[in-house]
């Protein structure tokens, strides 16, 4: 149990960092939000849990092809707000618009040789 409250606590801290950050320093912010820490450090508990070679290179791999289908939500976030949309609803709109090519990159990933 404390293994995990560890692992909470050093990501919580993480994303609270990036919103200080961001609230001075926008383009700071939305830089460190960018790297892929968070994967990392996942790829770090993953393997500290798991030391296995060739379930860490499917997660890795894994880890890119959904990095994908998320972009488009950092463009039609702000799209939406510059146009007078309000956030919640960009917010909502630009997550589900995720979901859905999550969805779609899951049905098609297999039909083109990615393996989850």
């Amino acid at each position: 149990m404390l293994y995990f409250i560890l692992k909470a606590a050093i990501s919580g801290v993480l994303i609270a960092l990036i919103s200080i950050v961001a609230k001075r320093f926008p383009g700071v912010g939305a830089l460190i939000a960018s790297l892929p820490l968070i994967s990392v450090i996942g790829m770090i508990w993953l393997w500290r849990d798991r030391p296995d070679p060739a379930n860490m290179a499917t997660h890795a791999e894994a880890t890119f092809w959904f990095v994908l289908p998320s972009l488009p939500m950092f463009l039609a976030i702000p799209a939406m707000l510059r146009s007078g949309m309000g956030f919640w609803t960009s917010l909502v709109a630009g997550c589900l618009l995720t979901i859905a090519l999550y969805g779609l990159m899951v049905w098609l990933g297999p039909h083109i040789g990615i393996r989850f």
